[in-house]
């Protein structure tokens, strides 16, 4: 069997071809301005993800497409970027794959679809996307491409992966770092509901999802649990041996501040401490019901998020991280 990556070079797509690797798999993977860390035991094809000739010559005799690169949340990412990688990008990757003859394709798309659930609900798959911050709309303007596709005879299976951390995680580690050193405050009093989901059970639903998902459905794939924003930050503060202060950062102020923060380090092109995609994990319930996955698919987390944070604390203190 052979894959064809897209985002390789991230977090889940590393420990992806990780997996595949393991199982047997041949991988080509995209790789763009980050090596892809597997360099040797991969197929790389350089190129952007939205030129269309490279990508089909790159799946050529492909099996399964797994469509993982995006542009993520960060303030200095303009609409347009997020527009051209996670929505151009992805109907580039798709109609590639169409004209490559390829059997399957497992697109991902985003939680953050949904924009912010109602307080009380728990979303499935039918809850309605209602996205709020620029990167959630280019998201979804994706998720619509790979639906379209699906219903013009594609084989496209969609997954929405919950909040997902582990070892070598750059994203969440920005908080561990700032916990583990005594250095949080929670924004607001981060009541937003999330889904956290380690990262090997996060692979292992994207496997399944590949082997059994419904063509032009979309599957949950989160850990069993839903915490608050400030559950989670607790529990990486136990696990780093740390307390939290007891006050915080009201929700006015904290978008005040956010906003500001956003202005003024743009010029400097650097990632401001708080900014308004950063606020949206602490004010935008994501919480994501799994039982479509698990009914369909045989997904069934098993690492629950306090014995999953001390499994990454303790990779990044071995590898230096901390």
């Amino acid at each position: 069997m052979r894959a064809f990556l897209t985002g390789g070079s991230g977090f889940i797509g590393s420990h992806l071809i990780d997996a595949l690797l393991e199982d047997g798999w041949r991988v080509a993977a995209l790789s763009h301005r980050t090596p892809i860390q597997q360099s040797g035991r991969v197929e790389e094809i350089a190129s952007d993800i939205t030129d269309l000739r490279a990508l089909e010559s790159g799946m050529k005799d492909t099996d399964v497409v797994f469509h993982l690169a995006s542009a993520l949340g960060s303030s200095l990412i303009n609409r347009q970027e997020f527009t051209r990688i996670n929505a151009a990008g992805t109907e580039a990757v798709l109609e590639a794959a169409r004209r490559a003859r390829v059997p399957r394709v497992v697109h991902f798309s985003s939680a953050g679809v949904l924009g912010c659930v109602r307080d009380g609900d728990v979303a499935d798959e039918g809850y309605p996307a209602r996205p709020i911050l620029a990167y959630d709309h280019a998201k979804y303007a994706g998720e619509r491409a790979a639906l379209r596709f699906a219903a013009d005879g594609m084989d496209v299976v969609i997954v929405r992966p919950g909040w997902a951390y582990g070892p070598g995680d750059r994203r969440t580690f920005k908080l561990i770092r700032k916990v583990a050193a005594g250095r949080f405050i929670l924004a607001t009093k981060a009541a937003a509901r999330q889904t956290p989901v380690y990262i090997t059970e996060l692979v292992k639903g994207t496997l399944l999802a590949a082997a059994r998902g419904r063509a032009g459905e979309v599957y949950h794939l989160a850990g069993a649990e839903i915490l608050t924003a400030a559950e989670i930050v607790k529990a990486v503060a136990s696990a780093a041996g740390r307390r939290l202060p007891r006050f915080h950062i009201p929700g006015l102020p904290a978008r005040l501040a956010a906003s500001f923060l956003e202005q003024a380090f743009r010029p400097l092109r650097k990632e401001p401490p708080l900014s308004r995609p950063k606020l949206s994990f602490f004010l935008h319930s994501k919480p994501l019901s799994i039982a479509k996955a698990g009914r369909e698919l045989g997904y069934s987390p098993e690492i629950d998020f306090a014995h999953g944070i001390r499994l990454a604390l303790d990779w990044y203190r071995r590898n230096g991280w901390l």
